[in-house]
Formats: structure tokens, C-alpha cells, sequence
């Protein structure tokens, strides 16, 4: 096989971490009523669910932190007629962790104890061990004991053709989602995650949804299924030609941007709002209007380079340093 068609390649720019932090935003209810549809249930929707970023960072200042999870806390209300808020945190993991149901309890420990109200913990596990897959943290000493449960969803077992066969025919946007991240996972071979990408991003052409849905669930896709740059040229050209035979009644994102820029435009776009979110919820407005016009013109490797700075950065100037 050539090198140039290999997967791996791209490895080093795959950032799988913010694209799942704003798809969770975005398709929020999406997101649970396909991977967790009895929680789904329970909510009361009528209600906007809140996004607590900021309150979450706070809770786990100290805890292990790292590029390779990403984690939501969501604000919702049940419809049990009890008029009860309840707070979700979900916990995305990307890599096998050893203690990883122990991070699980911590969060949960902490936000009872800071808000006094129920609390529910959700797992999705999108490595490719099939081993890794904790529910629970158990511990026990002299009689005194405490086990911790939480619901679990690994991305791995979508890999059967049956449940993989389920999400093609869904009608849920976040089945595209959870079907890009997988075979970022799972495919090795750039010429043929280059296919999948293509058959991803066809399924939502297909659909008939509205404009602006598809070119945010586009976006996510090509965030998440990153090519070699002479797959990613061939990948745009056969979009472009198969947007032109479909006569599209709308102008995407990448016809918007230039063929050969409108992919990777794309991305840095949301690349360059992730960072100044996350710069806001870290340091602050006064941060963000400082640095808005430097983040905003500045190219993806380097974005990607401050993204990954500002986890364990203690003030805004080293992350640009």
C-alpha cells in the first residue's frame, strides 16, 4: 500500500475531542434519543436544556485531564410531573483508562455535593479495545463499601451489520455523527475511509434536510475524518461533481469556500470557535477580545497546537507563546 493512502497519516491532526464537545451542543437530544433513548424519555423538552461548561471545569479542576475525553454538563428537566431539574454529564472517552470509573465517580460526587440535586452519569466509549468497557467503581475496606453504576454506550458494538445497517436507515442527523467516529477509529486504510466519508456525506445530501442542518452535521463529519492531502483533493473533487449531478437547490459549505479550500476552511472555522469558547469559559471575555482577531486568522495546525495548550494552560499568554 502507498504511503500516502494511509490512515495514519493523519493521525497527529485527528482531534476528536472538540468535534464532539459542539456535535453534543448542537444535537444534544439527537445525541440521547440515539445512543441513550430511555434517558431520552424521561426529559421534559419543552424545557431548553442548559450547557454548564464552565461549572464543569470547575468540578474537575483537578482531576486528570487530557485530549483524549471529551464532557458535557446538562441541565434538563424530567416530565415525572415533579417539576425536577437534573444534571447529565456525559463522558466521552477516547483511549482505554484504568481509572476511569473512579473520574467517573468523582464527578459525580462533586456535582451533588455542589448542587444538591440528582445526578446522572453517561459513558461513550469510542476507542477500538473491545475490553474496555467499565459500568461501574467499586470500593471496599473493613466492611465499609461503596458501588458506583453507570449507563454505558461503546461505539464498537455499532460495528455489527445489523446495528450498523439500523443507523444508515435512521433518520436521526447523530447517526452520521456516530457512524464518522467510527470508522475514524476503526479504518487504517485512507482510500477507504476516503469512500466512507463520501458515503456519510451523500446519506445527509439524500435526506432532504434543510440547508443550515446539513452543513453543520457536514462540518462535524469532515472535522472528524481527516485525509491525506491528496485524498482530501480527490475526496472534494468527486463531492463537488456529485453535487452538480444532483443540482443542488442550495450552496454548501465547501462550494461557499472554493473547492480547494472549502474543506479545510471548514474546520479551522470551528477549530478557531472552539478555542475562543473554551478561552471564555477558562480566563474569560477580557481573554477572548484580546486574542479574537489572532485566533480567527490563524491556520488549523497551529490551532490545533493552542487547543491542546489550553488544558494546563494558567493564564492566556502561554497558550500562544
Amino acid at each position: 500500500m502507498r504511503a500516502d493512502t494511509q490512515a495514519s497519516d493523519t493521525s497527529d491532526k485527528a482531534d476528536y475531542d472538540s468535534p464532539w464537545k459542539e456535535a453534543l451542543e448542537r444535537f444534544f437530544p439527537e445525541f440521547l434519543a440515539l445512543l441513550f433513548p430511555a434517558i431520552h424519555d424521561q426529559i421534559d423538552w419543552r424545557v431548553a436544556p442548559e450547557f454548564l461548561d464552565k461549572e464543569l471545569q470547575q468540578i474537575g479542576g483537578n482531576s486528570p485531564r487530557g485530549r483524549r475525553h471529551a464532557d458535557k454538563l446538562v441541565r434538563v428537566r424530567a416530565k415525572d410531573g415533579s417539576d425536577l431539574y437534573v444534571l447529565i454529564h456525559v463522558e466521552v472517552q477516547g483511549d482505554p483508562e484504568g481509572d476511569f470509573g473512579a473520574r467517573m465517580f468523582l464527578y459525580q460526587t462533586r456535582l451533588r455535593d455542589r448542587y444538591n440535586t440528582d445526578v446522572v452519569s453517561l459513558a461513550v466509549l469510542t476507542d477500538t479495545s473491545p475490553r474496555f468497557r467499565p459500568k461501574s467503581f467499586r470500593h471496599a475496606r473493613w466492611g465499609c463499601g461503596i458501588v458506583f453504576r453507570f449507563p454505558m454506550v461503546k461505539l464498537l458494538d455499532y460495528t455489527s451489520p445489523e446495528r450498523w445497517a439500523e443507523m444508515e436507515a435512521s433518520d436521526n442527523v447523530f447517526a452520521l455523527v456516530v457512524m464518522a467516529q467510527i470508522q475514524a477509529k476503526v479504518t487504517d486504510d485512507a482510500e477507504t475511509l476516503k469512500r466512507w466519508k463520501f458515503r456519510l456525506m451523500r446519506l445527509m445530501y439524500e435526506r432532504g434536510h434543510e440547508r443550515a442542518l446539513i452543513e453543520e452535521v457536514l462540518r462535524l463529519i469532515d472535522w472528524m475524518i481527516r485525509l491525506p492531502a491528496a485524498l482530501e483533493a480527490e475526496f472534494r473533487q468527486e463531492l463537488y461533481a456529485y453535487e452538480e449531478q444532483r443540482q443542488m437547490p442550495y450552496v454548501t459549505t465547501f462550494e461557499q469556500a472554493g473547492i480547494e479550500k472549502g474543506m479545510e476552511l471548514g474546520v479551522q472555522q470551528g477549530e478557531a470557535r472552539t478555542l475562543l469558547r473554551q478561552l471564555d469559559l477558562k480566563f474569560g471575555p477580557e481573554a477572548v477580545q484580546t486574542h479574537r482577531e489572532r485566533i480567527e486568522q490563524a491556520e488549523l495546525e497551529q490551532l490545533d497546537t493552542w487547543l491542546g495548550r489550553i488544558l494546563s494552560a494558567e493564564t492566556p499568554e502561554t497558550i500562544f507563546h
